[in-house]
């Protein structure tokens, strides 16, 4: 198959092919609960689930990355198509239950790489960041996911190459916003608002 083109989808496409050869039921999970896998650029992820196109977007450096393993590739699939179950379910990945849906996410990643072969440093790998994840810690918290999305938009410029002023602006344009959020936050005093 000639790949050149789309490289990302064709690895996509092999970590597919390992997750129907090693876990049936994972596979019959993604192609339920998923209608798209697609290849871009993302922010502030490797992988994400998106809900408006039902999709599994994978970030373009980490699927090209040579370090990036199938197996890698294949275990963050699992994880979206989790988070897309779960919305199916009702579940909202809302700011109060997000560290327990990704504990739920990393479990059905380690259920799936424990049945690949010579798999055990990814196995440790999810297993710690699971362990991670069930601390107390505010890292999924809004404010927190947000600015994590404001740098990794700057991170994105960078790769594609826009001009220093272009990132500039973008960074002031940033920087009025969060203080406009903060007066509004002041003034509102709401904690549900997105910040």
């Amino acid at each position: 198959m000639e790949c050149k083109p789309q490289p990302g989808l064709c690895r996509v496409e092999d970590a597919l092919r390992l997750i129907k050869d090693h876990d049936p039921l994972h596979y019959s999970r993604i192609i339920s609960n998923l209608e798209r896998i697609w290849v871009d650029l993302l922010p502030n992820a490797r992988a994400s689930y998106e809900r408006s196109l039902n999709a599994c977007k994978l970030d373009e450096r980490f699927v090209l990355l040579e370090t990036t393993s199938l197996e890698r590739i294949a275990s963050c699939i699992v994880h979206e198509a989790t988070h897309a179950r779960l919305e199916r379910w009702g579940i909202s990945y809302n700011e109060k239950v997000r560290s327990r849906i990704e504990a739920i996410c990393l479990r059905r990643e380690l259920n799936f790489v424990g049945k690949l072969p010579q798999a055990e440093p990814l196995r440790e790998e999810i297993a710690r960041t699971l362990e991670w994840c069930i601390g107390e810690h505010d890292y999924f918290s809004n404010t927190n996911s947000w600015q994590r999305w404001e740098r990794g938009n700057v991170e994105t410029l960078r790769h594609m190459g826009a001009p220093n002023w272009v990132i500039s602006v973008v960074l002031k344009v940033q920087a009025v916003r969060a203080r406009m959020l903060r007066l509004a936050y002041r003034f509102d005093g709401s904690s549900s608002r997105r910040t």
